[in-house]
C-alpha cells in the first residue's frame, strides 16, 4: 500500500495528526522550561499512544 492510499484511510490521517501534536507536546515538555507541566506529558503520552493504535487499525 502506497503513502496516497494511506492517507485516504481515515483512521491512517487521525493517528497521524494525534503523532504530531503529541510530539509537540512532548518536545515541549522537554525543551521549553515554561511548558513544563505534567499536563503536557500526560496528555502527549496518552496522544502519542492512541496515535499508534489508530496507524496500526486497519480499515477495509
Amino acid at each position: 500500500m502506497n503513502i496516497i492510499e494511506k492517507f485516504n484511510q481515515l483512521s491512517f490521517v487521525i493517528g497521524f495528526f494525534f503523532i504530531i501534536i503529541a510530539v509537540v507536546l512532548i518536545g515541549g515538555y522537554l525543551l521549553i522550561a515554561q511548558l513544563a507541566h505534567d499536563e503536557n506529558l500526560y496528555t502527549g503520552i496518552g496522544m502519542l499512544v492512541f496515535g499508534l493504535i489508530m496507524l496500526k487499525v486497519k480499515s477495509e
